[in-house]
Parts: C-alpha cells; structure tokens; sequence
C-alpha cells in the first residue's frame, strides 16, 4: 500500500503566513482619519423652528389665528389641554451638537395670555450653529523674494510689436425689422 502524502505542514505553514500577512496589512492604517470609516448618520429635524424674531412679534390680547399665522402649526396641540399649544424643535446633524428648543403658548378663550418657553436664537445664530466647525490646514506664505520678482520684468507684460492690422469696421444686420 501506498501512503498518501499528508500536508499538514504546508497548511499550517499557510495559516501562519495568512495571519502574519494579515496583522502587517493593519499597520498601515495608522495614518488614516478617525471619520474616514464611521457610519453615515442622516440628519433628523423634528418640530418647528421658532425665531427670537418671531417670539418678540407675539403679544399679550393676540387671537389664536394670528398666533398660528406667526409661529405656524403646534406640534402638541391637546383635547385635554385646549387652551396650551406647545411648540418642540430639535435636530441632530453629526459632527454638530443636538439642539432643543421649546415654546409654550397659554391661551384665555381664543386670546393669547402668557408664553412660557426656552431663550430663543435669531435666524442668523441658529444658522451659525449648524455650521460644522472647521480648521482650517496649513496656509502657504504670500511673500514673494526679489528673485520672483525680477522674473516679471516690465519687458515680458509690455504690449506685443505687431498689433492686429486694422481693417473695415464689421457691420451687423438690424435688430428690428425696418419700418414699413
């Protein structure tokens, strides 16, 4: 009979060499960005954004419909609780902090009574605040040597010798037909 030839050895050997290989193909992440490999969040807004600016409109004897006309429809607006409209805002961006803002409006009948709520930003802070913070990388220096400069001697931006020849100025058809 004939043995038949085993290879644990080779496979041994192979399994080894995989792991070594393996484990070196790691080491050249070391370079790589933190968010390079991180998972795509969606973005999530939820409610109604109410401005500082509409917050200052909104008075004390103000009926429910110019109220709705301003700040829009409440998120949260109860059969329990038929006199509270209750306004929520919040989002979530990454890489920018989640943020939270509430407005509670009181009513007495159909005529606004009190508002209870958060500090409200403008537009324009709100926007700043959704901005990802950037830095900004390394600028290069916008100092020119005399060497560079005597490369632009007043002889290279001169006008050129030969200008175009001159000839008969182009005439164009009229732009609207001509009177009959």
């Amino acid at each position: 009979m004939t043995a038949s030839p085993t290879f644990r050895l080779p496979c041994r050997f192979l399994a080894v060499a995989l792991v070594l290989f393996g484990l070196l193909g790691c080491s050249g992440l070391a370079g790589v960005n933190r968010d390079t490999f991180k998972p795509y969040v969606p973005e999530v807004v939820q409610g109604n954004f109410i401005s500082k600016e509409q917050r200052q409109v909104l008075s004390r004897g103000m009926a429910r419909v110019q109220v709705r006309e301003i700040l829009g429809t409440p998120l949260v607006a109860s059969l329990f609780h038929a006199d509270r409209w209750d306004y929520a805002f919040s989002i979530q961006r990454q890489g920018v902090a989640p943020q939270n803002f509430r407005l509670t409006v009181h009513f007495k009948g159909d005529v606004l009574d009190r508002i209870e709520g958060d500090d409200l930003p403008s537009e324009s802070e709100f926007a700043g605040r959704l901005i990802k913070p950037r830095t900004p990388g390394k600028l290069p220096t916008l100092q020119a040597s005399e060497e560079d400069l005597k490369k632009f001697t007043t002889t290279s931006l001169a006008k050129p010798t030969n200008p175009p020849a001159a000839s008969a100025p182009r005439t164009y058809p009229p732009l609207e037909p001509a009177s009959r």
